[in-house]
């Protein structure tokens, strides 16, 4: 069964492009396109797809906004977001609003492709080198609101502590495991049990709890 895909974006040149390539793969295949935040949220909820790649910057209700209907919707569909990202300061709303990663448009296709599966397959994407960048964005965006109260993470251990910093710091499952001394399939479990315990979407959330609670920083 392919990854059933819609894709979001005001710019025709992109989302044909994306249709080209997702044409010849045999595992993905394009079954909507949307121009806009509310037709993305319409076209998700008429056909269920397994992955919307969204842009932000769209007329009318933003790809923020979309992602947060959609997420809190009845429906599955996973959300990466598609970003100039040195252009844009809303990413990190989009992560909040519940989006399983982002791509940016000067990445290969091949590797949007590739982010596509690895959403659908239920983990989510964020690099290593954007980590820092989205929490400056948040920190930046909220700097003038009142702080938020660190979230209480007596309910975790020491080692699972250990583990959310690692992944706060954008930090692949095989690096966690090199760093602690583990094997991979240990740090998938620590990790399944810090989005249970935590009551997390994904590992995009736990880079949020992370900062939240003070394991991480900008300077870090």
């Amino acid at each position: 069964m392919p990854i059933r895909v819609v894709l979001a974006d005001d710019q025709q040149l992109i989302r044909t492009a994306l249709r080209m390539v997702i044409a010849d793969i045999e595992d993905v295949e394009v079954v909507g396109e949307a121009a806009d935040g509310q037709e993305a949220v319409t076209r998700t909820e008429e056909l269920r797809p397994d992955v919307v790649v969204m842009d932000i910057r769209m007329p009318g209700v933003d790809g923020i906004e979309a992602t947060r209907r959609i997420t809190t919707g009845a429906g599955e569909s996973r959300i990466v977001v598609l970003t100039t990202f040195d252009d844009d300061d809303y990413v990190y709303g989009a992560l909040r609003a519940g989006a399983s990663g982002f791509l940016v448009k000067d990445m290969a296709l091949d590797d949007i492709i590739g982010a596509i599966r690895v959403v659908a397959a239920g983990d989510a994407l964020i690099a290593p080198s954007v980590t820092r960048r989205l929490i400056q964005d948040f920190t930046s965006a909220r700097s003038s609101e009142p702080a938020r109260p660190r979230r209480d993470l007596t309910a975790i251990t020491d080692r699972e502590r250990e583990v959310l910093t690692l992944v706060g710091t954008g930090l692949s499952n095989a690096e966690i495991a090199e760093r602690l001394f583990i094997s991979v399939a240990t740090a998938k479990t620590y990790l399944t049990r810090l989005l249970s315990k935590l009551d997390a979407r994904d590992r995009v959330q736990l880079v949020i709890i992370a900062y939240e609670a003070g394991l991480v920083s900008v300077n870090r």
